[in-house]
């Protein structure tokens, strides 16, 4: 039996840069996640008898939403879901089953990199029929119908189940639970050398993957272990957990230090990677080198030929404005596009779309290219595998090498997390008000050459994103950047990101705090940081 439920609005469902994340306890008020979940239908249009796809990374209260989405999909008309098992995707596997099976669109239960349990992180993000991130005209559809919603419609029926790979019939819709691995390791088969990756591997290469307790564990295992035959242990923390294990699934120099100093040690495997809850972020760590994702999507982009399904060279390369312009010289030197967007995955979306860029990435530990529509974290360590596999160097010497080459960008992003949100936002405004003020001024012995607050124009489809951060660029090339994020739950985080380049192979070798020091103490000056947030220090370096 199908029911219509009155409800009334909540006023806080506005979707971040990854869709609406919240608490656990917030998501598990009456009515909070079927009015989410209604005005997601609500705002897309000729739905009735398509295909949705289902799935999250596993994380506490995963299982239930998928039980509310299951009834009010089928009380709406949808003819089919296609859910991982267990309610297992991740998200770029999601994205692969979307476009793969020509779905009309995806929910995708994740709060990505955050961490989960009863009273932690829980997020629903809708996904088009692209396989990517919903663009803004449908986030603000979803976000405008939830401000006036008034009822829900939702099936009553039992419990569905979702461990059983197999298909059932709900109130007239076909619920089919998938293997949530197969199609994605085929893809990644097809996309690389996997020949040539056993071969490195019967080697003797020795090679370390953290699941951190997260979505990505299954698909290491099949894919590294079981294809390309890497020794039993090289991956770890592969079994999904609602808490991750108690842990932060964040994949950076701070939730993941034991891998680094693994990979720091004297018995450090070749090569160390991790991913994070959704498994689309990434991190890459040599034996002996941390590799930062700024300069990860410049070394992929510059070596991507190496692999089956990039032969034939990049149409262009797209990177998030506060990424490093280290990318930024490889599309030079290949004479192709590079594309600076917000940050946020669904702004690369129009230009794969469009077969204006192959390879995009964001400084926040995400790359991927146009097999999917969303960052990939398997796909860039397995690119990494391919390139180390086709040149027989160390990720050491390739780095420096790619340094010594196109210059190495010294970068570094502070996190100010759980700030007061009117302090953030007091600090925000600030700066913008000053801006006019800025250029030609002289900051800790730095000149100001420009001051902005960064727009996106879409060559595209010709829309404008406005307000996307503060830019302060000095003469040289160095500069700062300051933006609030859009992906925690609580309060505001002030991230500052500092960048110096460095064209001079003598100087490659600081520690790059040091190198930055003095940006580091301009952006203090010009924001204000501590006056603002209460701040000595940052809460997050990475």
């Amino acid at each position: 039996m199908i029911r219509t439920v009155a409800t009334t609005p909540f006023d806080d469902q506005k979707p971040g840069t990854s869709g609406l994340r919240k608490k656990v306890p917030v998501f598990q008020q009456a009515h909070y996640a079927e009015n989410f979940i209604q005005s997601i239908f609500d705002a897309l249009s000729g739905f009735e008898g398509k295909t949705l796809v289902v799935g999250g990374d596993g994380r506490y209260y995963n299982r239930e939403v998928i039980q509310k989405v299951i009834a009010m999909a089928a009380a709406n008309g949808f003819g089919k879901l296609m859910i991982g098992q267990g309610g297992i995707l991740s998200t770029p596997a999601a994205s692969h089953l979307i476009r793969k099976y020509k779905a009309l669109g995806g929910i995708i239960l994740s709060a990505s990199h955050n961490p989960g349990g009863p009273k932690e992180d829980f997020g629903i993000k809708y996904n088009a029929e692209n396989g990517g991130p919903a663009p803004e005209k449908i986030t603000d559809a979803i976000y405008a119908r939830s401000k006036e919603i008034r009822e829900y419609r939702i099936a009553d029926i039992d419990e569905v189940d979702i461990d059983t790979i197999g298909k059932v019939e709900v109130e007239g819709m076909t619920v089919e639970v998938v293997d949530p691995v197969r199609d994605y390791a085929d893809m990644m088969e097809s996309l690389f050398d996997f020949n040539a990756l056993r071969r490195l591997f019967e080697s003797g290469f020795r090679m370390r993957f953290d699941a951190m307790h997260a979505v990505t564990g299954p698909y290491a295992k099949e894919i590294f272990e079981r294809r390309l035959g890497a020794a039993e242990g090289t991956c770890r923390n592969f079994h999904p957990l609602p808490d991750f294990g108690g842990h932060h699934p964040d994949p950076n120099l701070v939730h993941a230090r034991h891998l680094y100093e693994e990979m720091m040690g004297p018995d450090a495997p070749d090569f160390g990677a991790a991913s994070d809850g959704d498994g689309d972020r990434n991190l890459i760590i040599g034996k002996g080198i941390f590799v930062t994702p700024s300069d990860s999507l410049a070394v992929l982009a510059a070596n991507a030929r190496v692999a089956p399904a990039y032969t034939a060279g990049l149409a262009g390369i797209a990177r998030s404005m506060p990424t490093s312009g280290a990318a930024d010289r490889v599309a030079q030197k290949l004479g192709i596009g590079l594309y600076e967007t917000p940050t946020g995955w669904k702004f690369f979306g129009n230009l794969l779309d469009a077969g204006m860029a192959t390879i995009c990435g964001e400084e926040s530990a995400g790359t991927g290219s146009s097999h999917v529509r969303e960052k990939d974290g398997l796909w860039a360590v397995l690119l990494w595998l391919s390139i180390l596999a086709a040149r027989g160097e160390s990720v050491k010497e390739i780095v420096e090498k790619h340094w010594a080459e196109f210059g190495r960008n010294y970068y570094s992003r502070h996190d100010y997390e759980e700030v007061e949100t009117v302090h953030a936002n007091g600090l925000i405004k600030e700066l913008r008000d000053r801006l006019p003020d800025l250029p030609g001024t002289q900051v800790r012995g730095l000149t100001v050459e420009t001051a902005d607050d960064f727009a996106y124009h879409d060559p595209v489809d010709g829309s404008i994103s406005e307000h996307q951060g503060i830019r302060i660029l000095f003469e040289g090339g160095s500069r700062v950047v300051f933006r609030l994020s859009g992906t925690g739950t609580s309060g505001a985080t002030l991230r500052v990101y500092i960048e110096r380049y460095e064209p001079e192979s003598a100087r490659h070798g600081l520690d790059t705090q040091q190198a930055l020091a003095g940006l580091i103490a301009a952006a203090e000056e010009i924001a204000g940081i501590r006056r603002h947030t209460g701040r000595g220090r940052p809460s997050v370096i990475t």
